[in-house]
């Protein structure tokens, strides 16, 4: 770790590698663990029930089996696995049905090697930048499953805070104080708005997994980390929202996804928060 801290020339690329490498296992969680979700809530479901049992094979698992074909479900070819390289070569169509690839593949595998060199660059190479690493690997894939089916699994979401109670044991980025009243605080004011519109309108305005999103973060980034992470977030979904059911035509009723925003502010929180903080201080002339 010191050898790369000491050659960035060396690191940096290597980050970016693994990124890339990253990025592409976490398009296959993005799309599967949804699926095998489903397929667990309605073998559950039918158990409690007392259904019959029915020949329902599993989806394909997110470790294990071989990327194929969405629409043939022909194995693909280690070549057509390359990340980003392989759907230029293939200009964005596979080459058994010949249908578009979808854009998510390169841009999430883009997006974690840009965020990936982005944490050694601020935590260096030793256990803060691998904790900084494992934080944005979880939280892409979070935001990429919930822009898709409006879930955060608590797969995700609940070990994500775990590891972060953990890594305050050993005052990684704080103490385990601030990281276990983040969990407790931020978990709490989540679920406070949630219940409170709730009784206002009768209808529920956030997912439980947002709660559970928020007090991951408050782990990560303690009790001083919740209010730029509300305010962020807040503030991110306003303007990006607004601007995506403008240009999807939908009106303001359209229920959107709160996670990618939550995990965008999180992530800037966890990176910058002490220099936001600073700066806004400054700005407004408490410092």
């Amino acid at each position: 770790m010191a050898f790369l801290d000491q050659n960035p020339a060396l690191g940096y690329p290597l980050a970016a590698g693994l990124g890339l490498l990253v990025g592409s296992f976490l398009n296959v969680v993005i799309l599967r663990l949804p699926r095998r979700m489903e397929w667990q809530w309605k073998r559950d479901a039918r158990e409690i029930l007392g259904e019959p049992e029915l020949y329902d094979p599993p989806p394909p698992g997110i470790v294990v089996e071989r990327s194929h074909d969405p629409d043939t479900g022909t194995p693909l070819a280690w070549w057509e696995n390359i990340p980003v390289l392989s759907w230029l070569m293939l200009r964005g169509r596979s080459r058994h049905s010949g249908k578009r690839i979808s854009l998510q593949y390169p841009a999430v595998e883009l997006l974690t090697m840009l965020l990936f060199v982005a944490c050694v660059w601020q935590f260096g190479f030793g256990w803060q930048g691998f904790g900084a690493l494992v934080l944005t690997s979880f939280l892409i894939a979070a935001s990429g499953i919930d822009i898709r089916t409006q879930l955060l699994p608590d797969s995700l979401t609940l070990p994500l805070m775990w590891l972060g109670l953990i890594a305050s044991l050993d005052n990684l980025y704080m103490p385990a104080k601030p990281a276990l009243l983040g969990a407790i605080v931020g978990y709490a004011s989540l679920w406070s708005v949630w219940w409170l519109f709730k009784q206002a309108t009768g209808k529920e305005g956030m997912g439980h997994g947002d709660f559970k999103l928020l007090a991951a973060l408050g782990a990560w980034c303690g009790l001083n980390g919740l209010l730029p992470i509300i305010l962020l977030s807040a503030v991110a979904g306003a303007i990006i929202g607004s601007i995506m059911l403008a240009v999807q035509g939908r009106d303001r009723a359209t229920p959107i996804p709160f996670g990618p925003y939550l995990a965008i502010a999180g992530w800037v929180t966890f990176m910058w928060g002490h220099d936001l903080t600073g700066a806004y201080m400054r700005f407004a002339g408490l410092d």
